[in-house]
C-alpha cells in the first residue's frame, strides 16, 4: 500500500502541474520547464519507496525487465490512474474559469513521436535506475526528468509531449485531449514502454 500511495502521490503532482500549466491562462512556452522540474522532484521524493515511475509504460518496462513485482503491477497502475483523475477533478477547482482547447491529432506523426519518446524515456528509467552499472549514482531523477522535458518541447507541437498513458486519462478528464484520440497514446505508451524493456535486456545481457 505504501508503493501505490506514493505512485499516486506523485502521479498526481504531476498531472496537476501539467493542467495547471498547459490550460489557459497558463505558463505557456514554459510549462514544460515546471512539468520537468516537479517530476524530477517526485522521483528524488518517491523513488527509494517506489522506483517513482508515474507512469504505467514505465511500470510495464521496468515489470519486462524485471525489477518490478508482478503482483505490484496492477495497484501501481491503478494508483497512478487514479492519481491522475484525481489531478483532472483539482483542476476544476482551481481554474474554474480554465479555458481547455483539445488538440487535433495527426494519428501516424502523433504514434511515432509517442512511441519514440516514451521509449526514450523507458530507456533511460532502466538504464539509470535499474542497471548494475549505474547503481547507487545520484542523478536519476535529473535523467529522467530532463527526459521528459526535451521531449516534450520536442513532440510538444504533435502530440503536446504525452509519454504516458496515466497522463493521457488525465488530459482528456481535463478537456485538453479528446477522448476519441486516448487509443493514440495507449498504444503508442505501452509499445514504447515494451520496446524499451527488450532494447535495455538486449544491450546489457551480461551485465544487468
Amino acid at each position: 500500500m505504501r508503493k501505490a500511495a506514493v505512485e499516486l502521490i506523485g502521479t498526481f503532482f504531476l498531472v496537476l502541474v501539467i493542467g495547471l500549466t498547459v490550460t489557459a491562462p497558463g505558463a505557456g512556452a514554459l510549462a514544460p520547464l515546471a512539468i520537468g522540474a516537479v517530476l524530477i522532484a517526485m522521483i528524488y521524493a518517491g523513488g527509494p519507496i517506489s522506483g517513482a515511475h508515474y507512469n504505467p509504460a514505465v511500470t510495464l518496462a521496468v515489470w519486462l525487465r524485471g525489477k518490478c513485482d508482478t503482483q505490484d503491477v496492477p495497484p501501481y497502475i491503478g494508483a497512478q490512474i487514479l492519481g491522475a483523475v484525481l489531478a483532472a477533478t483539482a483542476l476544476r477547482f482551481c481554474k474554474p474559469h480554465r479555458v481547455a482547447n483539445p488538440m487535433v491529432l495527426d494519428v501516424v506523426p502523433a504514434l511515432l513521436v509517442e512511441l519514440l519518446f516514451t521509449f526514450a524515456l523507458a530507456f533511460v528509467v532502466l538504464q539509470v535506475a535499474t542497471s548494475k552499472k549505474s547503481a547507487g549514482n545520484h542523478y536519476f531523477g535529473l535523467a529522467i526528468g530532463l527526459t521528459v522535458l526535451a521531449g516534450a518541447y520536442a513532440a510538444g507541437s504533435i502530440t503536446g509531449g504525452v509519454f504516458n498513458p496515466a497522463v493521457a486519462i488525465g488530459i482528456s478528464w481535463m478537456g485538453l485531449s479528446s477522448w476519441s484520440d486516448l487509443w493514440v497514446f495507449l498504444a503508442a505508451n505501452f509499445a514504447g514502454g515494451a520496446l524499451a524493456a527488450y532494447a535495455f535486456r538486449f544491450i546489457n545481457a551480461e551485465k544487468s
